[in-house]
């Protein structure tokens, strides 16, 4: 089994912790994990080699290199997984969410912007400017800027979003937006969540809040997030995939989510502005700040 990560950061390497748990249980499955170091000319070049050696099975972790491995895939009996993509029919990897269509199936990380959204209004009340920094190239963050931006009114928020191509232009890009906002709300984007210590830098600089889409963001200077548990996500990714090597059919197998996420507050950064804990969210689970 070929497993292709788009990148290493907290969120996708749990996304493999967890597919490695289950295929590692089956003493038939041997795991040839590569890493595409977040550039999609790489993730190509792998996912080609992945299916010229006719591996059983390709599971990609994030977006682009599901991407990759479903156009590798695309003239050979290979069957992909993919695991992390937020909008697998945006993305062009599925017709359906529950009807797949071809031989490719796999887990969506999908935000509750909703969830999000009330968390944002509950810990800044009179907030009106909404800020969100997303790379132009990643369809899974074009897809959630699409739905934020549909959602925003109805909670009160204006969103401002500044539009990144690569790492590079995240310094410049960060303190632009930092000074149109009162708070910054994170998408699961590769390229922002691979340098978002330079993001949080430009907000605190700012005094704008930052708030995560999961929780080693929150843990990272993040104040809050509703978050989604990455470890198991990657379980069912792994399931799915054993599945498949035991017979299932990829192409009528529903894509799967991951629905019970929790809010996480930084008790840390919660002090250092000054805000008052929401009464809705006395129960959250509570982390400090890791030191890089």
């Amino acid at each position: 089994v070929g497993v292709l990560q788009f990148g290493s950061h907290p969120s996708l390497d749990n996304c493999y912790n967890g597919i490695a748990g289950i295929l590692s249980a089956d003493p038939n499955v041997t795991i040839d994990l590569q890493n595409g170091n977040f550039d999609s000319t790489t993730c190509d070049t792998i996912a080609k080699n992945m299916a010229a050696k006719a591996y059983d099975l390709i599971i990609a972790i994030a977006t682009p290199a599901a991407i990759s491995a479903y156009a590798a895939a695309a003239n050979t009996d290979i069957p992909v997984i993919f695991c992390a993509v937020s909008g697998p029919v945006a993305a062009g990897l599925v017709d359906d969410m529950t009807a797949p269509g071809g031989n490719c199936t796999g887990t969506s990380d999908v935000l509750d912007l909703s969830a999000q959204l009330d968390l944002i209004r509950a810990f800044q009340p009179d907030a009106v400017n909404l800020g969100v920094l997303y790379t132009t190239s990643e369809a899974n963050s074009v897809s959630q800027l699409k739905t934020l931006n549909e959602l925003a009114p109805q909670y009160g928020f204006t969103v401002v979003s500044q539009g990144v191509q690569s790492a590079a232009d995240i310094p410049q890009a960060a303190a632009t937006l930092c000074a149109q906002v009162d708070c910054l709300t994170n998408f699961t984007d590769n390229n922002v969540v691979n340098n978002l210590a330079i993001l949080l830098e430009q907000a605190n600089a700012a005094g704008v809040p930052v708030y995560g889409s999961e929780e080693t963001q929150v843990t990272a200077g993040c104040l809050a997030s509703v978050s989604l548990d990455y470890l198991a996500l990657g379980r069912v990714t792994g399931q799915m995939a054993l599945d498949v090597l035991n017979g299932a059919d990829a192409s009528t197998m529903a894509v799967k989510t991951i629905t019970d996420a929790v809010p996480v507050v930084n008790s840390d950064v919660l002090a250092a502005f000054g805000y008052t804990l929401p009464e809705a969210y006395a129960n959250a689970t509570f982390v400090t700040t890791t030191a890089e």
